[in-house]
């Protein structure tokens, strides 16, 4: 499937997702991912999850973070630039949404990309092979690019693999990892 079809598919499965579902599915992908490779990192990037889009809750991911000590980066996004600020989310961090709803930071400690060592990243669905679909203004492409090479990239997800997304760009970056309430995808 293209990415248009699959954005289109992939959000209406997300608004069918009772609250309670996302609840638990956020859960379970923060259990499945205690499983993996990537806590002996210092910096790590998290989006904040846009409720009205019914994304993966990321607040159980950032508790995992705070009990293991480590730094939490939150973006903010520049929609005339098409890129992002990433800050030291810290206790007096003012947090208010955008305009899409967004949750930012006001403003506080930037953080340069190359700093990020394992980056959470959201989507509305992904492939067998890693490639992935979000909301198509190319955000992430754009920041994961200027990450190291060996920046970790993991998507979270509700559900699980598609076969293929068939025109995937050069410039997309692909995944490390996918996590879902079910499964655990390494590329």
């Amino acid at each position: 499937m293209t990415k248009n079809e699959l954005r289109k598919t992939y959000k209406n499965l997300r608004n069918d997702l009772s609250l309670d579902e996302i609840e638990d599915f956020s859960l379970a992908i923060a259990n499945q991912l205690l499983a993996l490779p990537v806590w002996e990192y210092s910096f790590y990037h998290v989006f904040l999850a846009i409720e009205e889009h019914k994304e993966v809750n990321t607040d159980f991911i950032l508790n995992i973070l705070s009990g293991k000590d480590k730094n939490i980066l939150i973006s903010k996004s520049d929609f005339k630039t098409g890129d992002m600020q990433h800050f030291l989310l810290t206790d007096n961090m003012v947090i208010k949404k955008n305009s899409y709803n967004i949750p930012e930071p006001v403003d506080g400690i930037e953080i340069l990309d190359d700093k990020v060592e394992v980056v959470f990243i959201p989507l509305l669905a992904f492939d067998k092979f890693g490639n992935r679909v979000g909301y198509g203004k190319g955000f992430y492409d754009r920041f994961l690019a200027k990450c190291k090479p060996e920046t970790i990239k993991i998507g979270l997800s509700f559900f699980e693999a598609s076969a293929e997304i068939t025109d995937v760009f050069e410039s997309d970056v692909r995944l490390n990892y996918c996590v879902t309430p079910n499964s655990v995808y390494e590329f």
